[in-house]
């Protein structure tokens, strides 16, 4: 009797069998991970958002003796209601978001065209203000503030509001190309050299496609320098002079006992910060429905 072979198809799996075990192990791979991970994740997360949730608290704290305590003596608004009877306070927040917001927009005018240039062409040195970017990015905050102290000693500039807004934007820059280049390196110079086929001057299309594509890049880039200077302590401290900022006005006022009020304006930095981020959010989901 002649033996018969098995038919290849009977002896091989099908590719729907494998695929179907395939992502039975995978899944669970994924399952024996899952609870570690989840646990990390949310340890991480509580670590972060309990010194918020304590500020946005002991915000609303009745403090008899109009210091920082952490005994809960009762519910009240009257910190809200007297946010700048703190004296210097008002004044020492206003200056940092002057200073953050200048900052901020010209670390933006700044680094846009310094990211293109990094991302698109090819030049002398180049490889050299890659250094100085990174190198701005990896240096220590003490590094910078006693270097940008020195240098404006050196030249003969007093310390000052100048100083400090000279000083941010100096550290923000690289941030902001880091982002850019990011934000750059995703869009294509099809549409650029489409619109120059049109009849578009160099200009009018960096105006009119260039910079839209850029838009989300350059917001992005441009709250996270906001978000850097605002809260700056340590460069700040070498170059404020007799300026005050909200973080040098909280680090003198730790010392003293702090005001209630301090623990106020973080409230509303978050809270804006938060309402900012979920407005970005929003307008991202709108904008995938009408493109999808």
């Amino acid at each position: 009797m002649t033996a018969v072979a098995p038919s290849r198809q009977a002896a091989a799996p099908s590719a729907t069998e494998t695929g179907s075990t395939t992502g039975r192990s995978r899944r669970r791979g994924v399952n024996r991970r899952g609870p570690w991970l989840a646990i990390v994740y949310w340890v991480t997360i509580a670590i972060t958002l309990v010194p918020i949730v304590y500020m946005i608290a002991y915000s609303f704290n009745d403090a008899p003796t109009n210091r920082l305590s952490f005994a809960w003596n009762g519910f009240t608004t009257y910190w809200y209601a007297n946010l700048v009877n703190v004296s210097g306070l008002g004044a020492a927040f206003v200056t940092s978001v002057v200073i953050a917001f200048l900052a901020a927009v010209i670390s933006v005018a700044i680094g846009l065209p310094l990211a293109l240039a990094l991302e698109r062409y090819r030049f002398p040195g180049r490889g050299a203000v890659n250094a100085v970017v990174f190198a701005d990015i990896a240096a220590p905050s003490i590094v910078v503030g006693s270097a940008s102290l020195s240098f404006f000693l050196s030249i003969g500039l007093g310390t000052g509001f100048l100083t400090i807004l000279i000083t941010h934007v100096a550290f923000d820059v690289a941030y902001v190309v880091v982002v850019l280049r990011a934000r750059i390196a995703g869009t294509s110079r099809a549409l650029e050299e489409a619109a120059g086929d049109l009849g578009a001057t160099p200009f009018q299309a960096f105006r009119l496609v260039t910079l839209p594509l850029l838009a989300p890049g350059m917001l992005a880039a441009g709250l996270l320098a906001l978000a850097m200077s605002i809260d700056d302590y340590v460069i700040t401290s070498f170059v404020a002079g007799p300026s005050v900022t909200f973080p040098l006005f909280v680090y003198g006022a730790a010392k003293a006992g702090m005001p209630p009020q301090v623990l106020c304006f973080g409230t509303l930095v978050f809270a804006v910060g938060l309402l900012v981020a979920l407005l970005n959010g929003a307008l991202n989901r709108r904008l995938a429905r009408t493109r999808g």
